[in-house]
């Protein structure tokens, strides 16, 4: 993409952004200019592998907005202008014209981008990870959203955002490898599959465990989506993390949003993702940290090899490192996710529908390809729900409705499924009776997280005494 993937971390040259700037300040047309520069080279943009850009390269940036504002007369840049000319230019506030007048697309380093003029440091949303300093203002930020969206549709790409810990990877500390995981700290014992995908990284005393199909999912997506990753952990851990899934710097550039680059606390947003939310899907294994984006969310069954990673959340079971295997290359959530992705991507760009690609909007795909996961079922739920609790609010009957089941509270012979815990209930007894499906409320999660119909003799409903 055009303006994130020039960065501190990875352009090409700090002189890119120098350009920027100065075409910013010496431009005579609108706003609708300021970005150019990036648009005409993005394919070189998106695959520079440059080393990180240094302070003194950012000095130089800041001089050049500098030394450019005293040139700016009614907004045209006239660097030969003598100091009378400019100070006859200015209005009672001590700003000449063209600053007046300028719409303030963005703030580098406290210093509109366009006119010089210093700015409030909280003006607009911080574009950290883009470039150091960055600011946008709203308008600013919608006007680039759109022209990378139209962009990005002549490509048949759309946006995927990428959770790390839990979806693509496993990380733990290392003091807390103990135990039955003790083998993994002799790593010529490993087997050959954890030595490609196990990184013991002693400077963070941390080992990280890329999940099962990681790289392949990788690869595949690149070719139908533009690829953010989105931690709430801090920026070096997460670049870390990018260098251990993108080693080639092929995928991501600089679309590495940490912690610091949300603008709420505990809640990840699409502010500050430069895509249009039409366009975008989110892999992610924890729900409510998109409150706002619940339609765009594709929610993954949490990844736990370590045995830390299980304690955390709960499991009193072992971990796969533990039991010494791992999730599977061809039917784990990373190859089952990537179907999905695959089939929104399809339905989205269908040469068969006669409205415009840019009207379309993904999240209604995504709906139609979750519906078709259960869909012919019919289902009563058994004592599943706590007493007087209405059953159109439960979550596992929101959840069924979702996957394209129809949900209903009594028994007739168009019932195909009965969800119950105990077996011994009078809806179980009906449904054995009737040669209907009983199973445990697992089934709907489990198809939920695999997104096809799971086999109803793997989730039998036990007597309860």
């Amino acid at each position: 993409m055009s303006l994130t993937a020039d960065s501190p971390v990875h352009s090409s040259s700090s002189d890119d952004l120098a350009a920027f700037l100065d075409a910013e300040l010496d431009t005579t047309s609108d706003v609708s200019a300021d970005l150019e520069i990036f648009e005409e080279n993005e394919e070189i943009a998106d695959h520079s592998k440059e080393d990180i850009v240094d302070e003194t390269n950012y000095d130089l940036d800041l001089k050049r907005v500098k030394r450019r504002k005293v040139d700016l007369s009614d907004g045209v840049s006239s660097p030969q202008s003598s100091s009378s000319e400019v100070e006859a230019t200015k209005g009672s506030s001590g700003l000449t014209s063209g600053q007046q007048s300028c719409p303030h697309p963005g703030v580098y380093a406290g210093m509109c981008m366009k006119c010089g003029q210093k700015m409030d440091d909280e003006a607009g949303v911080a574009f950290g990870y883009i470039h150091k300093n960055l600011r946008l203002a709203n308008e600013e930020i919608a006007r680039l959203r759109d022209k990378d969206f139209k962009n990005l549709i002549r490509r048949r790409k759309l946006y995927l955002i990428l959770d790390l810990d839990h979806t693509l990877l496993n990380s733990t500390r290392l003091p807390d490898i103990i135990g039955d995981e003790g083998y993994l700290h002799d790593r010529d014992a490993l087997p050959d599959n954890l030595k490609s995908s196990l990184f013991r990284l002693d400077h963070m005393l941390m080992m990280t465990k890329l999940r099962p199909f990681v790289h392949a999912f990788l690869k595949e997506a690149s070719s139908l989506f533009e690829m953010y990753i989105y931690t709430m952990g801090e920026r070096p851990y997460a670049l870390e993390m990018a260098k251990l899934l993108d080693p080639g710097d092929v995928y991501f550039n600089s679309r590495v949003i940490a912690q610091g680059d949300c603008t709420q606390k505990f809640q990840k947003g699409l502010d500050v993702v430069m895509g249009q939310e039409s366009a975008v899907l989110i892999l992610d294994d924890t729900e409510r940290v998109w409150a706002k984006h619940q339609d765009n969310l594709i929610l993954m069954e949490r990844y736990h090899f370590f045995a830390s990673s299980c304690k955390h959340f709960g499991f009193n079971c072992k971990s796969l490192s533990e039991q010494r295997t791992d999730e599977s290359e061809t039917e784990g959530a990373l190859s089952t996710v990537l179907k999905v992705l695959q089939r929104v991507h399809t339905l989205f760009f269908d040469q068969e529908r006669k409205d415009n690609l840019e009207d379309r909007d993904v999240r209604q795909v995504l709906k139609t390809v979750r519906r078709e996961v259960l869909q012919g079922c019919k289902i009563v739920f058994s004592r599943v729900f706590p007493t007087n609790f209405p059953a159109e609010q439960h979550h596992l009957w929101k959840m069924a409705e979702q996957l394209g089941a129809t949900c209903v509270t009594e028994l007739d012979q168009s019932v195909t499924h009965v969800v119950a815990m105990d077996a011994g209930t009078d809806k179980s007894h009906w449904a054995v009776k009737q040669k209907k499906f009983l199973v445990l409320p697992s089934w709907l999660e489990a198809s939920n997280y695999m997104w096809r119909k799971q086999p109803e003799e793997k989730f039998p409903v036990p007597h309860k005494s």
